[in-house]
């Protein structure tokens, strides 16, 4: 049997019958024959936006939840075709899975909604491989130029780059990027032993911590030291002594405990 399909004027009066009927009862099978109808429609607008780094199936189910959400709001009584409000429902359920699902770091969004507009101004500006420049995109856009700028910037926070992302061919053996970052951070070993040397000098006097602090910190002699408390170049120098001492025992102490754990 021929399909209804062949006639466009049979196909307009089926589907403004079919919306009607759905708008009046709500029957599923109705509406999954108006979704079927219009999945080339969505996967137009998906083909419009898919780029290498979204995959188009993505894109499709993004699409068609944007077709589904327009069948289940689409009045035929205001008279205008399905297609015409179906388009931007679509599209701007796209641009949402954009704005709010692929950005790995999310800057304001109306910065992020203007380096979606700089992302396509470049890709319709772009002429024989060359890229359009700063001031060709704001007069394009209609916005300053410092603004453009901040948007090509923000738009690098829109992927991420896994750590084991290859840097060249893998049959080539290429290095990952984690093996070009990962370095020794000698931060936290300072870290570490600054966390030692506070519970060490907790064994030891308030005035012991205090002349500690002037010697090694500070770096100021025994001499000045004895001027500041008041006592002999001699005996800062037994102060210093017998607080390192209790902390060398300290320490030691600790290490015994750890080694019986």
């Amino acid at each position: 049997m021929p399909s209804r399909t062949l006639d466009p004027n049979t196909r307009l009066a089926d589907e403004g019958a079919l919306f009607h009927h759905y708008r009046a009862t709500r029957d599923a099978a109705a509406r999954d024959e108006l979704i079927e109808r219009f999945l080339p429609l969505a996967r137009s607008i998906a083909l419009r936006f898919s780029s290498r780094r979204d995959t188009l199936e993505d894109l499709l189910q993004v699409a068609t939840i944007g077709l589904i959400n327009a069948v289940d709001r689409f009045d035929p009584a205001r008279g205008v075709a399905f297609s015409t409000y179906a388009v931007p429902t679509i599209s701007g359920e796209v641009k949402r899975y954009f704005r709010d699902r692929t950005w790995s770091v999310r800057p304001p969004r109306a910065l992020q909604e203007l380096a979606l507009r700089v992302d396509a101004a470049v890709a319709e500006l772009t002429e024989d491989n060359r890229a359009p420049t700063v001031a060709e995109l704001a007069r394009k856009l209609g916005e300053p130029q410092e603004l453009v700028l901040e948007a090509l910037h923000a738009h690098h926070a829109r992927y991420g780059i896994s750590m084991q992302a290859q840097l060249g061919s893998e049959d080539d053996g290429a290095a990952r990027l984690e093996d070009r970052l990962g370095l020794d951070d000698a931060a936290f070993d300072v870290a570490e032993e600054r966390v030692v040397l506070e519970r060490l000098l907790r064994m030891v006097t308030e005035r012991d911590r205090r002349v500690l602090r002037m010697h090694f910190e500070l770096d100021m002699t025994q001499r000045e030291i004895g001027d500041v408390l008041g006592v002999s170049q001699m005996q800062v120098s037994r102060i210093v002594r017998h607080a390192l001492q209790r902390m060398r025992l300290g320490a030691a102490h600790s290490e015994e405990l750890l080694a019986r754990a």
